[in-house]
């Protein structure tokens, strides 16, 4: 089984949480547990539990980063914004 899904998970949650003592520890059977290594030594953080399940424990762990908004994205949602107000307010029956 592959396991690139669960170090993904803990390579994002190492970048939300600035912790980079966050490790995913394979088991055989395709099952994964959570730990932070420190200089005493593996603290386990979860039990061993399927891969889908570690993805949603790990991305749960730590909320997710709020989504960069670029100034043109703002520009977008305020066009679309207006263009769907100007067609709300458009009189019906104009087409002479």
């Amino acid at each position: 089984m592959r396991s690139t899904k669960a170090i993904g998970a803990v390579e994002r949650l190492k970048t939300r949480s600035g912790n980079a003592n966050y490790a995913a520890i394979s088991m055989p059977g395709g099952y994964f547990y959570l730990v932070e290594r420190s200089p005493e030594g593996l603290k386990k953080i979860s039990e061993p539990m399927p891969m889908d399940d570690f993805v949603a424990f790990v991305n749960a762990r730590d909320p997710a980063k709020p989504r960069k908004v670029s100034k043109f994205d703002r520009a977008l949602e305020e066009q679309i914004g207006r263009s769907g107000k100007r067609t709300e307010k458009a009189p019906a029956g104009d087409d002479e």
